[in-house]
């Protein structure tokens, strides 16, 4: 059997993981686009605190969070996964309550997210918090490295006889691939373009119930730069208003997004170039492949062909002649170092309003994340660094004075109509992609479901809630 995986990142690398190690012979093809969300994902999995209205979004990312001992097991290297905890804080103990009363809810079907517990002073845990904060412990989340997963299930995959392409994959009308160079100007289907959704779109968690948001704030003010939604996602760089510093789902104030750009009376210039670009990641065995002439491509051989490329999945589709509801949301994070502090255990810090942040090993601080949907405009900005930093200083003052060390910006792929979008396209074309906010969570498990589908095996949950809806 051979089965060409369209995508890199956590999800198509797992599945080739998966699939290699049933002895199918697999082709990754990854264009290497920037932006792409695997790389610049912070890493936090802590699944039991979201969703509590939303099943589906829950039953995957809670299977995903559950997956992950058994899959570093497997490896057998280091993936930066390590169960540090999570620190819920507010600023007001009561704006516990509901969290505690939800997480004492699902114990009894997810043991692992530990005992939870009150902690007086989540300074001691995580020194650089304010001395202002109450907080909640969840010793059972985790941290983990999105590209050291994604690398070490690539090289796996590669060591089982998986091939890793550069290039871009065209997909025909009916199914077949083509292989072209990276840097080909390749028509993007022939259906009409989709609009944007606007903001909110996707949004499967009240933003009064869950703990993390699920959507990005309605901002209040109107954008200072607008552009035609319409346009090619290649070729898309008109951006809206900043949305609220906390990672869809990762923190954001239920009232307003704090430290935003200036309002359209005074309109902040977009930047032209990211402060510090994040190069594409390279697939872990190049071949003379890359160097296809251009014109009609190289096709390659596929019995099955699973499309696993986060927010470009719409684009690879539309010759199918199907509309995926699949947009990018941007996120823009920030690395900081604190010299001489070991900061590889510190718990993962969620606020009720607010940033995500959390420690790494090398004196690392990763805080984040913006919420913009902006169409594919991958790029570091101004209003989007000054709204992460505000708002991180705030839950965490004692980083003033921590040192800047990278930014990075990813697009995350959201389903508009609500959850991921798992499942087959055609007899020939199997799609996982919208995990959002969640790809480093539930990434690994769903490339797991994608190639039992890719198999015609049973995948151990019902994906009927995540089956793809075509317009």
């Amino acid at each position: 059997m051979r089965v060409v995986v369209i995508g890199s990142g956590i999800v198509g690398a797992s599945a080739a993981y998966y699939l290699s190690g049933r002895g199918v012979a697999v082709t990754v093809v990854d264009r290497g686009s920037q932006g792409q969300a695997t790389q610049a994902g912070a890493g936090i999995v802590c699944p039991w605190v979201d969703h509590p209205e939303d099943d589906a979004w829950y039953r995957l990312t809670s299977e995903g969070a559950r997956h992950y001992p058994r899959l570093v097991e497997a490896l057998g290297e280091d993936i930066g996964y390590a169960k540090v905890g999570a620190l819920l804080v507010a600023e007001d103990p009561v704006d516990l309550e509901p969290v505690r009363a939800l997480l004492r809810r699902r114990y009894a079907d997810a043991p692992e997210m530990g005992e939870v517990t009150d902690v007086l002073t989540p300074s001691d845990l995580f020194p650089p918090l304010s001395d202002d904060l109450s907080a909640l412990l969840v010793p059972g989340a985790a941290r983990v490295d999105g590209s050291a997963v994604r690398d070490a299930l690539l090289r796996a995959a590669v060591a089982r006889g998986a091939e890793v392409l550069h290039g871009s994959a065209v997909l025909t009308a009916d199914g077949q691939v083509r292989l072209h160079a990276a840097d080909e100007d390749i028509p993007a289907g022939n259906g009409p373009r989709r609009a944007q959704p606007g903001p909110g779109a996707g949004a499967v968690s009240g933003r009064t119930t869950s703990w993390r948001q699920a959507a990005p704030l309605a901002p209040d003010y109107p954008p200072s730069v607008t552009g035609d939604l319409t346009e090619s996602p290649l070729e898309a760089s008109a951006e809206g208003p900043v949305g609220a510093a906390g990672d869809a789902p990762f923190g954001g104030p239920p009232d307003g997004s704090p430290g935003g750009p200036a309002p359209a009376s005074e309109p902040v210039p977009p930047v032209v170039e990211p402060i510090v670009p994040v190069p594409p990641a390279e697939p872990v065995a190049p071949s003379a492949a890359e160097r296809v002439p251009a014109g009609e491509g190289v096709p390659l051989e596929a019995d099955v062909v699973i499309v696993a490329a986060g927010a470009w999945t719409g684009e690879v589709c539309r010759p199918l002649g199907v509309e995926l509801p699949v947009f990018p949301r941007r996120g823009q994070i920030l690395h900081a170092t604190l010299d001489g502090v070991d900061t590889a255990f510190w718990p993962i810090v969620l606020p009720r309003s607010g940033p995500y942040l959390l420690g790494f090993p090398g004196s690392r601080v990763v805080i984040g994340a913006t919420v913009e949907d902006v169409g594919f405009a991958p790029r570091v900005t101004m209003g989007g660094l000054e709204e992460v930093i505000a708002a991180g200083l705030r839950v965490a003052p004692g980083l003033f004075g921590a040192t800047v060390s990278e930014t990075r910006v990813g697009l995350r792929p959201v389903n508009a109509p609500g959850p991921a979008l798992i499942g087959r396209l055609t007899p020939r074309v199997v799609v996982a992609t919208g995990l959002s906010a969640y790809g480093l969570t539930a990434g690994p498990f769903t490339g797991e479901l994608v190639a039992k589908l890719a198999l015609d095996e049973q995948p151990p949950i019902d994906l009927t809630p995540y089956a793809p809806r075509t317009a």
